[in-house]
Parts: C-alpha cells; sequence; structure tokens
C-alpha cells in the first residue's frame, strides 16, 4: 500500500510541487529508512579479571565491530564552518558537533579509563566531544562523527582485553619454566657442595 502510494506521489516531488505536498512526499521518504540494529549494552564489568570476564567482553566487541552507533544515542549540534571551502561552507550549517555522556549505558565500563585519557573526553561534563568538518555535506559529517566516536569506543573497549595463550605458546612457556627451575636445582646443588667442602676442610684441620 505504501508503495503504491509513493507512486502516486513521486511526480510531486518535484521543485514545483507545493509545499504541504513537499512535506509530504519528504515524510514518506524518511520513513521508509531502513533502522540500524540497536546496540545491545556490554556486560557489567569495570575490570576484566577472570577468564570468563574477558570472554563476555570479547564477545560484545565482535557483535559492536560490525554495527553502527545510532544518532539517538549522542547530541548533535550544528555550526557555520570557518575556512575555504565553496559558496556553501560559510552559509549554511555544516559543522557538526557530537556529544555523548561517557556514562552512557551502551559504552562499556571496562573501556572508561582509557577513554579518559583521550583527546576527545571533557572533564567538566565527563563526555565525549567529537567535531566534523571534513565534508560540505552535513550528513555527511553526521555519520563521520558517529565513525569517530565508534573507532574511539571498539579502540578502548579491545585495550583492556588480553587475549588467551594458544597451546604452542602453553607448552613454550612450560618449556621454559622447566629449564628455569632445572638451573635452579644444578646452582643450588653446586652452593651446597661447596658448603659441604669447606665444612670438611675445616673439620681436617682441626684433627690436626
Amino acid at each position: 500500500m505504501l508503495r503504491v502510494l509513493c507512486r502516486a506521489i513521486a511526480p510531486l516531488a518535484c521543485n514545483r510541487t507545493p509545499h504541504p505536498w513537499r512535506w509530504l512526499v519528504n515524510g514518506l521518504a524518511t520513513s521508509t529508512r531502513v533502522c540500524s540494529p540497536a546496540l545491545k549494552n556490554p556486560p557489567r564489568l569495570e575490570n576484566l579479571i577472570t577468564t570468563q570476564d574477558a570472554s563476555e567482553a570479547r564477545e560484545w566487541v565482535a557483535r559492536f565491530k560490525s554495527q553502527q552507533v545510532p544518532k539517538n544515542l549522542v547530541e548533535l549540534s550544528f555550526s557555520r564552518s570557518s575556512g575555504p571551502g565553496g559558496q556553501n561552507v560559510n552559509k549554511v550549517n555544516t559543522k557538526v558537533t557530537l556529544r555523548c555522556p561517557l556514562n552512557s549505558d551502551w559504552i562499556p565500563v571496562w573501556a572508561h579509563a582509557t577513554l579518559r585519557k583521550l583527546p576527545a573526553y571533557v572533564a567538566s561534563s565527563q563526555s565525549l566531544l567529537i567535531t566534523s568538518t571534513a565534508s560540505r555535506s552535513q550528513a555527511q559529517n553526521i555519520d563521520d562523527c558517529l565513525a569517530k566516536l565508534h573507532s574511539l569506543v571498539l579502540s578502548a573497549s579491545t585495550a583492556p582485553i588480553r587475549n588467551e595463550p594458544t597451546a604452542e605458546q602453553k607448552q613454550r612457556v612450560a618449556g621454559l619454566e622447566r629449564a628455569h627451575n632445572a638451573k635452579r636445582r644444578k646452582e643450588k646443588s653446586y652452593r651446597s657442595d661447596v658448603k659441604k667442602g669447606r665444612a670438611s676442610g675445616r673439620c681436617a684441620g682441626n684433627w690436626d
């Protein structure tokens, strides 16, 4: 039904279309956009101590890699860009500023410490601040800000996760530990023999 209605009013989408009809056409076009899947909140882990903690964090990161940050999870503001860039750049609000509270539910708690060290972190508001003037298009700058935010959170969420050693690495570590222990036993045995030799020498001197 929606497709038939769109076809019926498609000719009205040109510049000569009266304002009310243009609003209707734009509204229908917006309603048919495909929304990105909602982000699943990460596990509430302050520190990744156990293997289970790391496993849960790794699973969330793997899912987050293929997702995008929806616009409704951040605060966006717009202003005019400065500097050269064509006729549009200084007349239209193409510059985008993104703000996102650090305590947002979708940002992992174990990533907070890393995010606080970034230049994008604003301590006074405890939020992340990102700007973009990469394009003359406001929509493209919005996408650029969201992509930057996604990259920052992904990197900060991955940093504390320790990769589990492989079987080969475990075997190598075990071999090094055995070699180290064998060396310690050999040195201990040598020092013991030296002490025994000194003791026997003193005993022989006393008999004389």
